[in-house]
C-alpha cells in the first residue's frame, strides 16, 4: 500500500561506487542533507581498487548500510543493493553526482499525490571535478521533459524522447520489482538506459522543471565524453546499449500485453547507426547494416513520430540523406552536428521553433 501522505514516504538513496574515492564525501553529504526525514542511505562498493574502502571508513557514521562486493559492473551493484530496498522510493546516486537538499521531499511528495507515478525526474546541473558550476545544464534546457504516460513513446521511439541520466530519477520502489534485477553484463556501465526506459512501461513519469542534481563532469566518467567530440569507441558502445535496452523493452511490452510495433526504432539510435558505418565500416557493430537499411528505418521511425512536425522531419531526413553521401572527412562534423547539441545554439533555437 502507497503511503498517505507525503511525510509517511520512506525514500532510500542507493549510491553505487567503483573506483570513485575522491567524490565519496560530497555524494554522501548531499544524501545526508535531504530534508526529507524519512531518508536512507546504502552505499554499494564494487570492488573498488582506490581509496574508496577507507573513505567509507570514515564516513560510516553518515551511511545506514554499508555493502561490500566483488566487481561486477554498474548493474550488478545497483542490484545488490535494490535487494536490501525496503522503502517506498528509490534514487540511484552514481558515487560522482550530488544531489541538490530537496530532492527526497519532492520526490515524496510527488509520489504520495499520485498513485499511477512510477518515475520522477530533473535536469542536473554540470559541475566539473572541483565541484564547480559549468553553466551547462543536461539535458539542455531548449529539450522539452516529458510528463505523463509516456508508453506509446517509448515503444514507438525510446531514445527519442528527452530522458535523463541515471542520478536525475527517483523511482516507485515496489514497481520496479517488476523489472529488477536487471541483466549485469550487458548494463555494466550505463545502467540507466535499462532502468528508465523500461520504468516508463510500467506507468507515469512527471519532471520537475528546475535541476535537483549536480552531473560531475570530470575526465573519468564511464560514457560521458569530457568533450562534444565524435567518438567512434562512445558511438558503438552507445549502439550497442541501444540494442540491449530495446530487447528488454520489446520482452516487457509483451510481458504487459501492451501494443508495439513489430521492430522498436529511433531517429537518435539510427544516427548512431549511420556515424558509426560512414566512419568506420570494418568496426561496425550492426551485422549486415547498410545505408538504404538505415535511411529506410529512418523514414518508418518518423511516420510514428506524432510529436514531429513536417518542416522538422524534412530536416531530419535531410541530416540522413547528406550523411549517407558525404565524403568521409565531412561525415564527422555532421554527425558531431547531430548529435552534440551543443555545438549547434543556431539550429537549436529552430528546431525549438519547429516543435508542434
Amino acid at each position: 500500500m502507497s503511503p498517505a501522505t507525503a511525510a509517511e514516504v520512506e525514500v532510500e538513496v542507493v549510491l553505487s561506487n567503483y573506483n570513485y574515492g575522491r567524490f565519496l564525501a560530497d555524494a554522501v553529504a548531499s544524501v545526508r542533507a535531504q530534508t526529507h526525514p524519512r531518508t536512507r542511505l546504502i552505499v554499494v562498493d564494487d570492488g573498488s581498487s582506490d581509496d574508496s574502502r577507507a573513505v567509507l571508513n570514515r564516513l560510516a557514521g553518515e551511511i545506514d548500510e554499508v555493502v561490500l562486493k566483488a566487481n561486477g559492473g554498474q548493474a550488478s551493484a545497483i542490484n545488490t543493493g535494490f535487494e536490501r530496498c525496503r522503502g517506498d522510493v528509490v534514487v540511484f546516486l552514481d558515487a560522482d553526482d550530488v544531489l541538490r537538499p530537496d530532492v527526497a521531499a519532492r520526490a515524496a511528495a510527488a509520489f504520495a499525490a499520485d498513485p499511477s507515478l512510477v518515475k520522477t525526474q530533473s535536469r542536473m546541473e554540470v559541475i566539473d571535478g572541483a565541484g564547480h558550476r559549468t553553466g551547462e545544464l543536461k539535458p539542455a534546457d531548449h529539450l522539452p521533459l516529458p510528463n505523463g504516460d509516456l508508453r506509446a513513446a517509448e515503444l514507438a521511439s525510446p531514445f527519442d524522447q528527452t530522458w535523463m541520466a541515471m542520478s536525475a530519477n527517483a523511482f516507485r520502489t515496489e514497481a520496479l520489482r517488476r523489472i529488477m534485477p536487471m541483466p549485469p553484463a550487458a548494463f555494466r556501465i550505463c545502467a540507466d538506459w535499462y532502468l528508465v526506459h523500461l520504468a516508463a512501461l510500467l506507468g507515469d513519469v512527471a519532471s520537475f522543471p528546475e535541476p535537483l542534481v549536480a552531473y560531475r563532469v570530470h575526465g573519468g566518467n564511464n560514457y560521458q565524453p569530457e568533450e562534444p567530440r565524435l567518438d567512434l569507441d562512445h558511438i558503438r558502445q552507445t549502439i550497442g546499449f541501444a540494442e540491449a535496452t530495446i530487447a528488454e523493452l520489446e520482452a516487457l511490452a509483451d510481458r504487459l500485453r501492451l501494443p508495439r510495433p513489430a521492430r522498436i526504432i529511433s531517429i537518435w539510435a539510427l544516427a548512431n547507426r549511420l556515424i558509426s558505418l560512414r566512419a568506420d565500416p570494418s568496426r561496425h557493430p550492426v551485422p549486415g547494416d547498410s545505408r538504404r537499411r538505415i535511411l529506410a528505418d529512418a523514414v518508418r521511425a518518423l511516420r510514428r513520430r506524432s510529436d514531429v512536425s513536417a518542416p522538422l522531419a524534412a530536416m531530419f531526413l535531410a541530416w540522413f540523406a547528406v550523411e549517407s553521401v558525404a565524403p568521409r572527412r565531412l561525415a564527422g562534423p555532421l554527425g558531431e552536428a547531430f548529435l552534440y547539441s551543443e555545438r549547434r545554439p543556431a539550429l537549436n533555437r529552430l528546431l525549438a521553433r519547429l516543435r508542434p
